[in-house]
């Protein structure tokens, strides 16, 4: 999905408050704010370009600015942290619902949103994410398509998103292979971007566990997935795949551009903007469940 009108000042927020986050003194953050500026894309000269990718622009000007790889480590780590605090709290709540895989996937796409939920006591996180779940709502045909994939697939290609949200994501994986007979191998970024997931994260909440796990060769920091921008060992794992899982909103926005995939994809995202809300004809705040 490329980008629309409404994407250019939702980059320029996202971008200053990831400038905020990691850089002191206002004349620094000005100054690279002024290259974030000059992007061409985010001065309306550019349309034929997905999100993700301008996103991968300006983290470049991040990094070489700060001089530091990943800015986001330290906020990576708490996320997976505090996510871990509540994990055991989480799957009871799976295991004693009336449809784990319902609760699982719904609590694995609340994960899309889990910066505002990992704040406060665990006891608090647990209550604000349990009335989040109880606030969404799923197409019923959507949840019969994914679980008749499901059936049908041995071999499982999840595309990760967040820290935090990783968590979920290994609840889901649990789920899954509990009710199901598939091989699930788990895909996260070979670059820091964002707080996306890489290696490191899956190692702190153990996803090991669960699934086997692969980074995708990206040579850049891109909050997404182009195949033809990933390794070979990748596109050689995604074509013997009978589903491809793909989490969030930049995995989407990249991905869906790919008219040559050959392979089912469910996507699970929340709609979080005005842009999401006209794509999939969804509330904004709602989660998607997309089997395309």
């Amino acid at each position: 999905m490329q980008i629309y009108p409404p994407c250019v000042p939702c980059i320029l927020n996202m971008a200053l408050s990831a400038i905020e986050r990691v850089v002191d003194g206002e004349e620094e953050a000005k100054k690279i704010f002024k290259k974030v500026l000059a992007l061409p894309a985010l001065r309306g000269d550019v349309w034929e370009i997905t999100s993700a990718e301008i996103v991968e622009e300006v983290w470049k000007i991040l990094i070489r600015e700060v001089g530091r790889k990943d800015p986001f480590e330290g906020e990576k780590r708490r996320q997976n942290g505090r996510m871990m605090e509540i994990y055991p709290s989480l799957e009871e709540t799976i295991q004693a619902s009336a449809d784990p895989l319902l609760t699982a996937v719904k609590l694995a796409i609340i994960g899309n949103g889990i910066d505002a939920m990992v704040s406060g006591q665990p006891s608090e996180m647990i209550e604000r994410i349990v009335t989040r779940l109880q606030e969404l709502s799923l197409r019923d045909e959507d949840t019969r398509a994914f679980a008749r994939r499901l059936r049908n697939t041995k071999k499982l290609l999840y595309l990760g998103d967040n820290a935090g949200e990783i968590v979920t994501d290994k609840l889901l994986i649990q789920t899954i292979t509990f009710l199901y007979d598939v091989k699930v191998v788990y895909v996260v970024r070979s670059q820091p971007t964002l707080n996306d997931v890489t290696f490191e994260d899956t190692e702190t909440v153990g996803m090991g566990e669960v699934a086997d796990i692969m980074e995708n060769g990206i040579d850049g920091p891109l909050p997404g997935t182009i195949p033809r921008r990933c390794s070979r060992a990748f596109r050689e794992t995604l074509a013997a795949s009978d589903l491809i899982l793909s989490k969030g909103g930049g995995n989407y926005e990249t991905l869906s551009e790919d008219e040559t995939l050959g392979v089912p994809v469910t996507y699970m995202l929340l709609s979080k903007c005005v842009v999401y809300h006209r794509h999939f004809d969804v509330p904004i705040g709602q989660p998607i469940l997309a089997n395309l």
